[in-house]
């Protein structure tokens, strides 16, 4: 298999268990997962050169923006995955190891921090939410599961 289509499969093993684990803490906490659909009118607004919304709900909505958003956080996730597999070579792909893909897991949330949440009016990092400190570690511990799954499609291949 090559390291693209291992990175592939990798990168959506991640996601599809964050995506579970997302689904867990709404029916399990109430907690409330990302809107995809305000993240679908944010990639949609780039067209018109609109990256940085002080609220994306405000911004004119599109139809198709829920699917625009789940099909952009999978397109990511695939990415990730293709990515790390770039980076780490073929010697992790025949013995994977949980450390590496755990520490990347945690980096990629450095894209979530300095642009999607400033772009669809969360500030930097989450700074202009209520709860800053469960925010960020809300997202910590969803970028760890997206590092588990990604572990267990290495084991996969």
């Amino acid at each position: 298999m090559s390291d693209f289509y291992a990175g592939v499969i990798i990168g959506l093993s991640g996601t599809a268990l964050m995506d579970i684990w997302t689904i867990f803490l709404k029916r399990g906490f109430e907690i409330s997962p990302l809107h995809w659909a305000m993240v679908g009118r944010w990639v949609v607004h780039w067209k018109s050169g609109e990256v940085f919304h002080d609220d994306i709900a405000a911004a004119p909505a599109f139809s198709s923006e829920k699917l625009v958003g789940w099909v952009f956080h999978y397109l990511v996730g695939l990415a990730y995955g293709v990515i790390f597999v770039l980076l780490i070579g073929e010697q992790w792909l025949s013995e994977p190891t949980f450390m590496p893909v755990y520490l990347y897991a945690i980096a990629t949330i450095l894209a979530g921090w300095f642009l999607l949440h400033p772009g669809i009016g969360l500030g930097v990092a989450l700074s202009k939410t209520e709860n800053l400190i469960k925010a960020r570690c809300m997202g910590l511990i969803a970028h760890s599961i997206f590092g588990l799954g990604m572990w267990f499609g290495a084991f996969a291949i």
